[in-house]
């Protein structure tokens, strides 16, 4: 073989080995991308339904371009309480009054027991392991978000002498709302998180979710709220940790 096919030769194999590496760095690249388009940016809320979250995020963006992109899809709680059936169609595009409502005093506490939504109903649980009953929900949701350790049963925690007794119409998020379910007065109880619903660990057999008072069985069945000094709750568990 002559030096000019050699050479030849080797000019063709040189281009093939260069187009194969140019092939395997736009796959790279493409791969790249596609992993950080699926991470989560800063400040996405995590947590068990955290991750659900952030893929339907990701599936947003992808479906609609950059100027369509309204309020609710960039903010993270407002997709939050969207998704768990919380906002309502009108008020996708805009602050609603649920939105402004749980960004109160009682957001953190409202919000971490949204976190739960999902977990199962259990007798007599009080842990996201065991699953929860109704007073081992609220007990674990104030205890675990503003330090403030209720009485293990419904009926004991309506009862608690600091908690004060409010009317329906007086109604904040994070108020305790309690129900005939029993045949017994305060025999059930959920948290209060806006414009008429509650959540609540319900029954055998189901999970914690968000409900309407104002749906006939659960009105028919109200017997009462309590309100806790929140801010007053937090606080002193910062004292109490700063001081030890």
């Amino acid at each position: 073989m002559s030096l000019v096919s050699i050479a030849l030769l080797n000019r063709i194999a040189a281009a093939g080995l260069l187009a194969v590496a140019c092939a395997a760095h736009a796959q790279g690249v493409a791969q790249a991308s596609t992993i950080n388009a699926s991470t989560p940016p800063p400040g996405t809320m995590t947590g068990a339904y955290g991750q659900s979250l952030q893929q339907q995020a990701a599936t947003d963006k992808a479906a609609k371009p950059a100027t369509a992109t309204t309020a609710t899809g960039q903010d993270a709680v407002s997709r939050f309480l969207s998704e768990r059936g919380l906002l309502v169609t009108s008020e996708q595009s805009a602050p609603s009054r649920l939105l402004s409502s749980v960004r109160d005093t009682a957001s953190d506490l409202v919000l971490s027991a949204m976190n739960f939504l999902g977990v199962r109903y259990t007798r007599g649980g009080n842990s996201v392991e065991n699953g929860f009953d109704c007073s081992g929900f609220t007990r674990h949701i104030f205890e675990m978000s503003v330090g403030l350790v209720l009485p293990r049963r419904a009926d004991e925690q309506a009862k608690m002498n600091s908690l004060l007794s409010i009317r329906k119409d007086e109604l904040k998020p994070g108020d305790l709302v309690f129900f005939n379910t029993m045949r017994a007065t305060f025999s059930h109880v959920g948290i209060y998180v806006g414009e008429g619903k509650f959540i609540h660990a319900p029954r055998t057999g189901s999970a914690v979710r968000v409900e309407d008072m104002r749906d006939a069985y659960w009105a028919k069945r109200f017997t009462g709220a309590r309100r806790a000094d929140l801010k007053a709750a937090a606080e002193g568990n910062n004292s109490a940790t700063v001081t030890r």
